[in-house]
């Protein structure tokens, strides 16, 4: 089976492909009704059978929220397979005073350690509340990533703000990588697409992109086939499956995609497509 490419992101080899945790923790970005079909849909053992099939091409990294719930799925699928799982994940916490005590960030750092982190990365909420336009900087962004570099991971941004990716290149900011949205919908972007895939390429750091599907606006090729043919080598893409099959599927389009070949896979077949048979 073919291995799926690789990059590199501080220091660590990472698939180009991660896996999405949206589609197993219930934010479908449609509506309240498909959060619950959702949560309800998985449990430990469904998520570990996806995993497993993500692993089976080399797919062995994953971005999530702290989730002690997506924790034991990813552990029964390293059980199961006898591969590590890289986990990326993206924490929020306080960022102004008076906050819960449990969302301080050393707890929340100290709980992300405890979750098997590699990567650490606040999460938008976080990223993008700090993001000083008038000054193009990103406030105490220093301060968050040396608390996650004494803790033995690496600190990198989840953003949905178009400046945050420049704004810590020109200031140096201490990360290894970023997540931005990026989708040929323009879903949830805050400018043209056209100008996410610019700072995209200038961007100093491999880029971890995300809602390649618009949150599933878009066929699994349409999506694929422009965040693939737009992003560098170093870049990866980040999608969510809520089946094996879709796993796998994704991950042959993904790679048919990438050899530049016309992706083949079995088509939806409808009665008002008859005629085409």
């Amino acid at each position: 089976m073919t291995a799926f490419p690789r990059t590199v992101v501080g220091g660590v080899s990472l698939p180009r492909l991660i896996i999405g945790s949206n589609w197993f923790l219930g934010w479908s970005h449609t509506s309240a009704a498909k959060d619950k079909f959702i949560k309800g849909y998985h449990d430990r053992d469904s998520v570990a059978e996806i995993l497993t099939t993500f692993l089976e091409y080399g797919v062995d990294a994953v971005m999530a929220p702290m989730s002690d719930q997506l924790e034991e799925a990813v552990q029964e699928a390293e059980q199961r397979s006898g591969q590590g799982i890289i986990r990326v994940l993206t924490p929020h916490f306080n960022i102004l005073a008076d906050g819960p005590p449990e969302s301080e960030p050393e707890v929340v750092f100290d709980r992300a350690k405890a979750l098997n982190a590699t990567f650490c990365m606040p999460h938008q909420s976080m990223t993008d509340a700090l993001i000083d336009r008038m000054y193009h900087r990103i406030r105490d962004i220093d301060i968050y990533t040396k608390m996650i570099r004494d803790r033995g991971m690496i600190p990198g941004l989840s953003t949905h703000m178009p400046e945050a990716i420049p704004y810590a290149d020109q200031t140096g900011a201490d990360v290894e990588t970023y997540i931005q949205l990026y989708n040929a919908a323009g879903f949830l972007l805050q400018v043209e697409a056209d100008w996410v895939m610019r700072i995209i390429q200038n961007a100093k750091k491999p880029v971890m992109t995300i809602k390649p599907l618009a949150a599933g606006r878009l066929l699994p090729v349409v999506g694929l086939a422009f965040v693939w043919s737009t992003i560098r080598e170093c870049d990866m893409v980040t999608i969510g499956t809520t089946t094996p099959a879709e796993a796998r599927e994704v991950i042959e389009i993904s790679l048919d995609l990438l050899e530049r070949r016309m992706p083949e896979y079995e088509l939806q077949r409808t009665r008002s497509k008859s005629s085409l048979s």
